[in-house]
């Protein structure tokens, strides 16, 4: 895979994380329904796994560097 389609990828999943963290939050202040903050955090939580997963795997196979 391509260094710069994945750091795109990992640029899209964070961003997914901070859309979704600002949706639940914006939720709850606004007190709204609980079950939705209570869905959208569990969402946010899966979304920064995936996030993690993506940044950690970057790390792994272009993280080596030039020397040796």
């Amino acid at each position: 895979m391509n260094q710069t389609i994945l750091n795109i990828i990992a640029i899209v999943a964070v961003g997914v994380v901070a859309v979704i963290l600002f949706m639940g939050l914006w939720n709850m202040f606004k007190g709204q329904d609980e079950n939705r903050s209570q869905m959208l955090m569990r969402a946010r939580v899966i979304a920064q796994a995936v996030a993690i997963a993506v940044l950690l795997g970057a790390l792994f196979l272009f993280g080596r560097g030039n020397g040796g």
